[in-house]
């Protein structure tokens, strides 16, 4: 019956090559699990394919490939052939999506654009921080600064959850190799803290050159028992509060991220890492510096003693010479 259907030598290659997809616009297909080779015939002609379902069916029966076509969520451009299609099907080749993670993203930034992709799955939106950590097989674990920040594709209809996930895994690899690249002489304990001091590192740099050296501040504070004094934990720490304007009364409000104070590092990071951050916080620029200046053009002006400090503050921050 197959056969006849779809006809013989010529006539069969001409229709498998003749293209069932017209306009501009793409056609947009949806295979659900479990669909069987005749309900994807007749999904793709109610989703707007110019052809017979019966002889789409009989395309797939002929071609032996019938058993081999996956569900997913695929878009079919204009031009498209039963040929393309089946191909298309056979593969897996889905209509992905993508969504950017950026590096110094804070949690609160990542589950707001996670709400913003609509052809995601919103499975965490109804979960606290708890529970989806839970799901994710962290339980305990807070989210801040566990997720690496990359672009992740995904197929239409995915969950918001798989994805999340992945940014997680991803951030497990980088942690673990960069640890094991850690200076011999560095005072973090823990890959946990390499993390926090990563984030730090990241909301910190203006210039990429200085990531180092601000790190290696960082670190010549750790060692000596100096509060960190970095205004990114004092903000975190406020949260929503923050109105944009840090007041001095904000750096002696205390909270677990005041690092005015506070000594040592806050319990959790304050953002998203990238890779250049986490490397630097393990491999910090070998400086005496104990101090260090926004100069106004993304740079910054490094200092070894307070009063070489306070001359670059005047300086840079107040406009004296």
């Amino acid at each position: 019956m197959a056969l006849v259907l779809i006809g013989t030598g010529g006539a069969a290659f001409w229709w498998l090559h003749q293209p069932i997809v017209g306009g501009d616009a793409p056609l947009e297909l949806a295979i659900e699990p479990g669909t069987t080779p005749r309900g994807v015939a007749r999904d793709a002609v109610a989703a707007g394919a110019r052809a017979d379902a019966r002889l789409l069916y009989a395309w797939f029966r002929v071609s032996g490939q019938d058993r081999a076509i996956k569900a997913g969520n695929y878009e079919l451009p204009p031009g498209t052939t039963p040929r393309d299609l089946l191909q298309k099907l056979v593969r897996g080749e889905e209509s992905l999506r993508a969504l950017t993670l950026v590096e110094g993203w804070n949690w609160r930034q990542v589950r707001q654009a996670l709400a913003r992709e609509d052809q995601l799955k919103p499975d965490s939106a109804g979960l606290t921080d708890e529970a989806l950590m839970a799901q994710l097989g962290r339980p305990g674990v807070r989210p801040e600064g566990r997720f690496f920040p990359d672009t992740y594709t995904y197929a239409k209809g995915s969950s918001d959850i798989a994805v999340l996930r992945r940014a997680l895994h991803a951030m497990d690899r980088k942690l673990e190799a960069v640890w094991a690249q850690r200076a011999a002489d560095t005072p973090l304990k823990s890959a946990d803290e390499a993390l926090i001091l990563a984030s730090i590192v990241e909301k910190e740099t203006g210039r990429a050159s200085d990531r180092a050296t601000i790190a290696g501040v960082f670190t010549n504070r750790l060692r000596i028992g100096m509060m960190l004094q970095t205004d990114p934990t004092v903000i975190y720490g406020l949260g929503e509060r923050f109105d944009g304007n840090l007041r001095r009364r904000d750096l002696l409000a205390d909270t677990p991220w005041n690092t005015y104070t506070r000594t040592g590092l806050p319990p959790t990071p304050i953002a998203m890492p990238g890779k250049a951050s986490l490397l630097a916080a393990v491999q910090p620029a070998q400086t005496r510096a104990l101090y260090f200046v926004a100069k106004g053009d993304g740079a910054s002006h490094f200092s070894e003693s307070l009063e070489e400090h306070n001359r670059a503050v005047n300086r840079y921050q107040r406009g004296q010479q």
